[in-house]
């Protein structure tokens, strides 16, 4: 049933007019997008027309190899075709095609200057303004077509839908809730992150000569568990604005002794507000609890402010401040006020870090533990086959005290190196196993904190 003196309504030659999907070239460009203008992105990624040119059908089965050159030949010819609606039509084609989607817009305006009822036009005019990332005039322009009486039904029924899909948009994404729950078990070499020394000599009692060291304060290995769960929510105030919230909890359970058994639990709350420019700026507040052998030891609070900016090809650098009081139970001489910044740069398959701050005891008789610290963390997840990835990280953490310890004569400096590697393995889309190894090394000048470290386990993750 044609629609105008252009453009005809087909399906193979059946009678029903359906969509076709944007090509494989869109569809790649697409996933290079990120936040919201991605969202807009794929949306429009549905709405291509199987509508075709009479004047020039072969356009229509062009591939991304042919797209560069369809748009160099149709742009020569701009100065003495232009006004042309079959010309415009292809041309505006062409560069949304090319990904030159303001020209599509131009293109297209000028077909519907001349051909307002032209349906086809309107809706590739709507997709590009959508992947140009103004769903506003895509929503506006959608509704626009969905009116026109000569638009066969199952067309309009799809439109209506992507009408809906953009009010949503429009009004922050509505809500989302999402979690996981992580099982492992696996082996420890020094569960107590401690020194494999049984005896040192104390600077301060040097003259006694070595000191035998208690068994918990020599590393210990053991079998354990581990079981980790969150949940987290998200729901938009506008299209800018949107509260998100999150707990997180973790057990972990030595099979041998409950001495150094540990659990935690974190809740989370915060606002972002995103800008026209896809920046995001986050403020949240947290608080944890921390258990060591079924006994609080300690009670943390603070606020997280962050400022994210996307880059190209999927890319987003981040910078954060943070403040954080920490409370020990029955040590009060640790208990301090912790302030650090930190700058990433986050990409599909990875993740990099970098991190300065400083932990203050609130108490001047726990100078000794205060400390200023650096550290640098770099993650990947690579996929190796079909449902296959490897993930590893390594991370390095330098501290430097600011007073001399009061048994050892001499401020404390560690240097600590964790690496990580491993596989992610898909069973289903929601369920995967992970196979991991880690090791960490503590450098230190007080062979009390001077350390090495192994673990093996195999867990299973289960997210949605």
């Amino acid at each position: 049933m044609p629609l105008t003196g252009v453009v005809n309504w087909r399906c193979g030659g059946a009678a029903a007019p359906v969509l076709s999907n944007v090509n494989g070239g869109e569809l790649g460009k697409l996933d290079k997008t990120l936040a919201l203008r991605k969202r807009a992105f794929v949306l429009a990624a549905g709405i291509t027309l199987a509508a075709t040119l009479a004047a020039a059908p072969a356009l229509a089965q062009d591939t991304a190899a042919t797209a560069e050159e369809n748009y160099r030949a149709l742009s020569a010819e701009v100065p003495a075709r232009a006004g042309d609606p079959a010309f415009d039509y292809a041309l505006g084609i062409a560069a949304l095609d090319t990904g030159r989607y303001g020209e599509a817009i131009i293109a297209l305006q000028r077909v519907l200057a001349l051909q307002p009822a032209n349906a086809a036009a309107r809706a590739e005019l709507a997709r590009a303004y959508a992947l140009a990332g103004d769903i506003d005039t895509a929503r506006a322009q959608f509704a626009t077509v969905v009116d026109d009486p000569s638009l066969p039904d199952p067309v309009r029924q799809r439109f209506t839908g992507f009408v809906r899909q953009f009010d949503k948009q429009m009004a922050g994404g509505g809500s989302d809730i999402s979690g996981f729950v992580d099982a492992r078990f696996g082996h420890d070499s020094n569960i107590n992150s401690a020194t494999e020394l049984n005896s040192i000599v104390i600077p301060l009692f040097s003259f006694l000569g070595p000191g035998q060291l208690g068994g918990a304060a020599v590393a210990q290995s053991d079998e354990f568990y581990d079981i980790t769960a969150g949940i987290s929510g998200v729901t938009a105030l506008g299209r800018q604005d949107r509260v998100f919230a999150s707990l997180l909890g973790n057990w972990r359970d030595n099979l041998t002794t409950s001495l150094f058994d540990q659990a935690a639990l974190t809740a989370t709350a915060g606002y972002a507000h995103s800008f026209a420019n896809q920046d995001v700026i986050s403020i949240s507040a947290q608080v944890q609890e921390f258990w060591l052998d079924r006994s609080s030891f300690r009670t943390s609070a603070g606020v997280t402010a962050q400022y994210t900016k996307p880059l190209s090809r999927g890319r987003a650098v981040t910078a954060s401040a943070q403040w954080s009081r920490l409370d020990f139970a029955g040590d009060p001489l640790r208990d301090a006020d912790r302030y650090a910044a930190s700058l990433g740069l986050v990409g599909k398959r990875f993740i990099a870090t970098l991190t300065g701050g400083t932990e203050q005891t609130r108490r001047q008789a726990g100078d000794h533990l205060s400390f200023d610290f650096v550290a640098v963390n770099l993650g990947a997840e690579v996929p190796v086959a079909k449902r296959v990835a490897a993930v590893g990280g390594i991370a390095f953490d330098l501290r430097r005290h600011s007073a001399d310890d009061p048994l050892f004569l001499t401020e404390r400096k560690d240097e600590r190196l964790d690496l990580t590697a491993g596989l992610k393995v898909a069973v289903t889309d929601r369920l995967f196993l992970q196979p991991i190894a880690t090791y960490s090394r503590n450098w230190s000048n007080i062979a009390l904190f001077d350390f090495e470290r192994w673990t093996v386990s195999v867990g299973a993750r289960f997210e949605f």
